[in-house]
Formats: structure tokens, C-alpha cells, sequence
């Protein structure tokens, strides 16, 4: 069975080195052993300085996110559809397999089941984009008590029921540990159990959203289970340090060792 190695990490540098040149933020990810980045916005980088500096250290990008447009508000469906074309036509220049979507916010004026089938409707009409264009699309439960109130998709089930909908192999889920700590909990059955859907992950530590060694989720164990499973994409550390990025990077590498 494939087990997780460090070749499985990927370091959001919009997180872990806020603020910091990319160029330094990737010489300590790559000195820490880890071989692919990801971030946010592609729409505000100089992706030419990007795509420079990941051949410069000869690194993956994992993932980035497509632009912030509703797909609970089917009168957002053209724009995000639109927004997404150019959000692939992006991920293939700098070879990113994976695009990260937010699905918008909780519109309280309108039915929720109404939401939840435009969510559904919006992603079967992205999927032939995302299949032809051989990259996968993850939608992302936020957590709405810390980090996102209002935020609409909160629950790991609700999103893999969506996923079920769709039926695009080009469309899952981006599991957030740390989101799903807080919505939820009963993380490993609910990552087990649902492992062919998920596309992604994220990780941080609870509380703070900070390194992964500290706060109350057991990393050791929650990678132990996804080990089991045979995954074999990226686990993306998005986390705020508060000490030397590299020694939480090295942590990371430490579980996995």
C-alpha cells in the first residue's frame, strides 16, 4: 500500500511565509525536504516570478484557487463559469493540477435546498472545463463558529453529497483538517470512509490555526489513517507559525519519517 511521504506536503506560502519573497519562502521549503508550494490568488501574483522560482528549486505547484464567486446564487453561474476558464487557463501555465473553490456564502433570503442545487447544477455544467482541461476541481467546507461565518458549505457530508451529485472524477472535496476539527470533528471515519472523494487536504493546528504540533488534533494519527487508505495526493500545510517556519516544516516531516 502507497504510504504518505514527504512528497505528499505541499506549504501554502500565502500562509506559512505571509509577506516573504517567494524566492526565500521556497529555499526553507525546499531545505526542509518538501518538493511542491501552494497558494491563494493566482490572479495577484507575477506568475512569470512564480513559475521562475519553481523551476528554481525544481518544485510542484500543488494547488491554487479559483476566483471567489458564488455557486449557491445561480445569477453568479456565468461568472463563476467564466471565472473558472480563466482560473484553468492559469493552472495550465504553471502545470497546477489542482484548483481550491469556495462555494459563497449563506444567502439568507433564499431557500437553502434551492442553494444546495445550484451548488450542484453550477459544478455538473464546470465538470466537461475541469475534464478536458485534466485538472481537478476541490471544493472546500469552512468552518462558520472561528473563521467564516455565514460562509454556506460547513459540513464534510453535505460536501461529499454534493460530489456524489456531480459525478465528475475531476470534482471532489479539499478535506481542511482544521475546519473540520470545528465543524465536526470525528476526523478519521469521517476521511476513511469518504477517501475516494477527497482531492486535497489542508492541515493546522486547533486552536489558533497555527503548527500542527500544537492545539488537540493528533496528526500522528490522523496521517496514520490516511496513510491506511493509500492516498496519494497532497496534504497542503496552511497554517499560520508562530516560531521558526522551518522547525514547524520540519515537524511535519518528522510524523511522516
Amino acid at each position: 500500500m502507497t504510504k504518505l511521504r514527504t512528497s505528499n506536503l505541499s506549504v501554502c506560502i500565502d500562509a506559512v511565509f505571509e509577506g516573504v519573497p517567494i524566492n526565500d519562502a521556497l529555499q526553507v521549503v525546499s531545505d526542509c525536504g518538501i518538493s511542491a508550494f501552494e497558494f491563494w490568488c493566482w490572479w495577484e501574483k507575477d506568475l512569470d516570478e512564480v513559475i521562475a522560482a519553481r523551476d528554481r528549486f525544481q518544485m510542484t505547484i500543488a494547488a491554487c484557487c479559483t476566483k471567489f464567486i458564488s455557486l449557491v446564487d445561480r445569477a453568479q453561474r456565468d461568472a463563476y463559469l467564466a471565472g473558472l476558464a480563466e482560473s484553468i487557463e492559469a493552472a495550465k501555465r504553471f502545470d497546477c493540477k489542482t484548483l481550491v473553490s469556495q462555494v459563497g456564502d449563506l444567502m439568507q433570503d433564499s431557500d437553502r435546498v434551492a442553494q444546495h442545487e445550484s451548488l450542484v447544477d453550477g459544478l455538473r455544467a464546470a465538470a466537461p472545463m475541469l475534464e478536458k482541461a485534466g485538472i481537478t476541481l476541490v471544493i472546500e467546507p469552512l468552518n462558520e463558529k472561528v473563521d467564516h461565518p455565514g460562509y454556506y458549505l460547513i459540513t464534510s457530508d453535505e460536501a461529499f453529497e454534493i460530489v456524489n451529485k456531480v459525478g465528475s472524477p475531476n470534482i471532489k472535496v479539499v478535506f481542511d483538517i482544521y475546519h473540520q476539527q470545528i465543524s465536526e470533528g470525528n476526523l478519521i471515519p469521517n476521511i476513511t470512509s469518504n477517501i475516494e472523494k477527497i482531492g486535497h487536504f489542508h492541515a493546522a493546528g486547533h486552536p489558533g490555526r497555527n503548527e500542527l504540533s500544537s492545539g488537540e488534533i493528533n496528526y500522528q494519527e490522523v496521517f496514520a489513517a490516511i496513510k491506511r487508505t493509500g492516498y496519494e495526493g497532497y496534504i497542503g500545510l496552511e497554517y499560520w507559525p508562530k516560531h521558526d517556519p522551518a522547525e514547524g516544516l520540519q515537524g511535519v516531516v518528522e510524523i511522516l519519517a
